[in-house]
């Protein structure tokens, strides 16, 4: 754990959704460190928000361990396809599908194209996300509320139906939750609250969906580094991010992969509606 770095770190602020290669220090992804198994050969995925962050980290993983990967993101193309490049090194296709996910003809085309280009979809993956901090209530814009519901947990639903459709026996879907559906954050008021329907929804999709032999499940990150934090956290929060939890440090998105792999796994086949916490020990219920 010495080895990832720890808060203070030097003062940023970036234009939403931010980039990675602004942020000091860069995150790991596992770049370098993470090796595959093959625990998901011949396996195709669709990964949203896949350009940097969680989504990459999960890209990479999936890909060394034997997955064609669809990259969903806004406009970070300059990420998505750094990301791309690390899918192709590992030997896998990767597809990239840029746009924005808050309307449902976005949500079907992201999956009209795994299917069309990769051939199938067996593990959707939906982790892309919006958050913005405010210091009142007064001062969440009624479309800032919406947008937040729109691309958390609308987009969700709307990508999540149109997979079912296509997916076979054994599939799985994972959604990032969030330690804020727990314990809410109160300067990110609509955000938590998307992160708690994520949470609920999880729970039912998976009880719906265990008849078609599809699963699904959540991961539950604590404080991680990615762009998004610099991009929508204030100066101070950014400089001090991750020292509230017991390491003391944040979480960097390799260390959410393996969560996203096991749960991908054929071998988890008993794993359904279960939320996997990954919070820097912080406890999560």
């Amino acid at each position: 754990m010495s080895q990832y770095p720890r808060p203070p770190f030097p003062a940023q602020t970036q234009p939403m959704p931010g980039k990675t290669t602004a942020m000091d220090p860069l995150p790991d992804h596992g770049e370098t460190s993470y090796k595959g198994s093959g625990r998901l050969n011949g396996k195709k995925a669709v990964i949203t928000g896949g350009d940097s962050g969680i989504g990459r980290a999960v890209a990479i993983a999936y890909a060394r361990e034997g997955a064609d990967v669809l990259l969903s993101y806004l406009d970070e193309h300059d990420d998505a396809r750094e990301t791309e490049r690390l899918v192709t090194e590992a030997g896998r296709k990767a597809v990239l599908v840029p746009g924005d996910i808050q309307t449902p003809s976005q949500c079907r085309a992201i999956i009209d194209k795994a299917v069309s280009d990769l051939g199938g979809i067996d593990i959707l993956v939906n982790n892309a996300a919006h958050q913005a901090s405010f210091k009142t209530i007064d001062d969440i814009s009624d479309e800032e509320w919406e947008l937040t519901f729109k691309v958390n947990i609308h987009a969700m639903f709307y990508l999540t139906k149109a997979a079912v459709g296509q997916m076979k026996p054994g599939s799985c879907i994972i959604n990032t939750a969030s330690i804020n559906s727990d314990m809410p954050n109160p300067t990110l008021l609509a955000y938590a609250t998307t992160k708690g329907a994520i949470h609920n929804f999880t729970a039912g999709l998976a009880q719906l969906l265990a008849e078609r032999g599809i699963r699904a499940n959540a991961v539950a990150p604590g404080p991680i580094w990615t762009p998004l934090i610099p991009s929508t956290l204030p100066e101070e929060s950014v400089a001090n991010f991750g020292k509230q939890v017991p390491m003391h440090r944040p979480g960097q998105p390799v260390e959410l992969a393996t969560a996203y792999v096991m749960l991908a796994d054929p071998l988890s086949s008993y794993v359904s509606g279960a939320t996997i916490a990954v919070t820097g020990g912080r406890p999560f219920l």
